[in-house]
């Protein structure tokens, strides 16, 4: 009896993460924020306040604060058609952008405040060059300091996916030799059945051989059922799994391979050690916060001694999730009711 495999999905690359994207992030419009009345402050400070340090430095908060929001709004319009534009380039536009936010509230400010901050047709050119000249100043700090911010985040993605691939370059090997394993003691006896494994497994090589990537849940799911498949060949009436998931399967991407190791991780620390077997339990649950993904496996009786192995499921799969979702998800484990039970959260998707 043969079994067709089915036909691979392309690749779906990562999601790429821009420089301008790091700016809509809360931390950093706060730091935007006090940024911008800590120039206010200085600038109060730098000059004479006839009218009152409190009422100068009210004043030049208002302005600052809409110069930067405004800056920031206008990158925000544009950051579709800045995806593909050389950070250089972007650089030199926020610039341009900061300058023409001055200079619009400048003259807003002029025309709405009165006599409070009217400015006198003689001294008019002088405060403009005055305002081009803080802003030039301040842009190129403040673009100089966010390029730093930009390198070392580039720097930290680069050692975390050396990480990953160095742990991904472990599971393979050891999850493709337990399966070899269990397709040659099969060969002789039920060859039939060893026929059925090698095709799972060919499903399972192209998942494990194709590289980081991102695939759909439900094609996780199938590659875990693939796996599940080959190991009831192996313990028969010992493995049983009771599976709670919705129909249709959530749409959410996941990083190929990063939910197997943890049902792996079950059967290897839980079922395997067990004479009479146990259960596993996959439970996957889906609501506007995103996706919560339970599995949970029986903890031997003699829990003390630890099964040989590299003690790398959780950590992949946690080194996986929190690459992909940028520490938006997570994988906790936790024991409770003499069950090993790990946690797997996905974020919404945006």
């Amino acid at each position: 009896m043969s079994k067709s495999s089915p036909h691979p999905r392309p690749n779906v690359p990562a999601a790429t993460v821009g420089p301008l994207d790091s700016l809509w992030q809360g931390r950093v419009v706060i730091w935007v924020v006090l940024a911008a009345e800590g120039l206010a402050a200085v600038l109060t400070l730098a000059g004479d306040a006839p009218l009152g340090r409190w009422v100068r430095f009210g004043l030049l908060s208002l302005m600052v604060q809409w110069v930067a929001l405004l800056t920031l709004g206008g990158l925000y319009l544009l950051r579709k058609r800045l995806n593909d534009v050389k950070p250089q380039l972007i650089a030199y536009l926020a610039l341009a952008l900061l300058l023409l936010s001055s200079w619009s509230v400048l003259a807003i400010s002029d025309l709405l405040l009165g006599d409070l901050w009217r400015i006198s047709e003689a001294a008019r050119l002088d405060v403009v060059l005055r305002v081009t000249g803080i802003v030039m100043i301040v842009g190129w700090l403040a673009l100089a300091a966010f390029q730093n911010h930009w390198r070392l985040r580039l720097l930290a993605v680069r050692a975390k996916q050396a990480e990953l691939a160095a742990l991904q370059a472990r599971v393979r090997p050891h999850f493709l030799f337990n399966t070899l394993n269990t397709g040659a003691a099969l060969v002789h006896n039920r060859p039939d059945e060893a026929e059925h494994l090698l095709l799972d497994l060919a499903d399972l090589f192209r998942a494990a051989l194709g590289g980081p990537r991102e695939i759909p849940l439900s094609e996780e799911i199938a590659l875990i059922e693939r796996y599940l498949e080959i190991e009831s060949l192996r313990f028969r009436e010992r493995l049983r799994v009771r599976w709670t998931r919705p129909d249709p399967m959530p749409e959410a991407l996941v990083p190929s391979l990063s939910l197997q190791p943890l049902v792996e991780n079950a059967i290897k620390h839980g079922i395997e050690r067990i004479a009479e077997g146990g259960d596993i339990d996959i439970r996957i649950d889906s609501d506007e916060r995103g996706i919560v993904i339970v599995i949970s496996n029986p903890i031997p009786a003699d829990s003390s001694r630890a099964a040989p192995g590299h003690n790398v499921g959780l950590p992949s799969s946690l080194a996986q999730i929190e690459t992909y979702t940028e520490g938006r998800g997570s994988v906790e484990a936790k024991t409770g009711d003499g069950r090993f039970i790990v946690t797997v959260k996905l974020p919404a998707k945006d």
